[in-house]
């Protein structure tokens, strides 16, 4: 059940059998079938004799930008992947999105952050699907012998005081996540970093450069910082129904019907590809059909991804100042994914 807010509560409504829906009528109308493991009339009946369904529902990330809702309750959800999302539902936090493996004809293109649990498709990849780390674990509600006491970083065992010790600092988990996030979105990660150069200097300079750079790529990706593009507007008269999605890369159009369009929108801007997903083109056609109630959050997706063109282009060049042998060993220099990073786990 993954929706938009209205359309769960009422899908609530009838799989809690409130105005007496049979089930066979439900089963017809929402496309449901009995299998092994799984039949409707008892999984509504878990509902029912749930004391508080409504706290069940939680935002999910269902892709690149696209937060929707979720009845997130273990009598519907089939492979709920408690042990990773229940970190995310716990307390304040942040998942790193990654992929194992992409397809041969893919560009590694496959990561992204949000405060939510995820949707196991948001990058839409032919070899697998998509792994969530939680910077933080929190303790277990239910099982708290089993499980850590604290909130406490989701890190591997040594990397702190590894990383502590190369760079002279002390570091936070945070600023762990920030780094391991730009150079995922740095154009030339590749077997290992370059020199730091004639001058000797210190890696800790290229470190917060580039630690910065990926603060400032989460605060784009979690629409946390807005930044005006310029000329990029919402014009037209009329609908705001999305009825044919159409690119005029001529002017710079994008078209939602044959009254309202988006303008100054880049080549580079639409045709910008987080995993599978070609972005705003994929965030307005699957609304088709539904009035476009957010064109605020499509500019600062449009914002959000012309300034992520903007900084790897900056990542670029000091991606090459930067020692990546203290983040990955020479066993495994060939990982498309920083191997010293945090613990995941895929998604529902």
């Amino acid at each position: 059940m993954i929706l938009y807010i209205a359309e769960l509560h009422n899908r609530m409504l009838q799989f809690q059998n409130i105005s007496g829906l049979p089930d066979e009528v439900l089963a017809q109308t929402y496309g449901l079938k009995d299998k092994a493991g799984w039949s409707l009339t008892t999984a509504r009946k878990r509902v029912q004799a749930d004391g508080n369904p409504q706290s069940k529902i939680h935002p999910i990330l269902y892709r690149p930008f696209d937060v929707r809702f979720i009845f997130y309750h273990e009598a519907v959800i089939e492979r709920p992947r408690p042990e990773v999302m229940r970190h995310m539902l716990a307390g304040k936090n942040l998942g790193l999105l990654v992929m194992r493996q992409v397809a041969l004809d893919e560009d590694y293109t496959h990561a992204l952050v949000t405060p939510y649990i995820i949707d196991n498709r948001v990058f839409a990849s032919a070899k697998g699907i998509a792994l969530e780390c939680p910077l933080y674990l929190y303790p277990s509600t239910t099982a708290p012998e089993m499980f850590q006491q604290s909130k406490t970083p989701n890190l591997a065992k040594g990397l702190l005081p590894k990383l502590s010790a190369a760079y002279g600092f002390i570091l936070t988990p945070e600023e762990i996540l920030t780094y391991i996030y730009a150079v995922l979105y740095s154009p030339p990660y590749r077997a290992r970093y370059a020199d730091v150069g004639a001058n000797h200097d210190s890696p800790l300079r290229p470190f917060r450069q580039m630690a910065a750079l990926g603060q400032e790529l989460i605060d784009l990706h979690l629409l946390r910082k807005t930044v005006q593009v310029a000329g990029v507007r919402y014009q037209g008269q009329g609908s705001d129904t999305i009825e044919r999605v159409r690119y005029e890369a001529a002017t710079g159009q994008v078209w939602i019907n044959q009254d309202k369009y988006f303008e100054n929108i880049t080549p580079e801007t639409w045709s910008y590809r987080i995993g599978g997903y070609q972005v705003l083109e994929k965030y307005l056609k699957d609304r088709k059909g539904r009035a476009l109630t957010d064109p605020i959050r499509y500019l600062h997706i449009a914002e959000a991804i012309a300034q992520t063109i903007a900084h790897q282009v900056q990542l670029n060049a000091l991606y090459e100042a930067v020692e990546m042998a203290v983040m990955v060993p020479e066993s495994n220099r060939d990982s498309p994914v920083p191997t010293l990073w945090l613990e995941g786990g895929d998604a529902a």
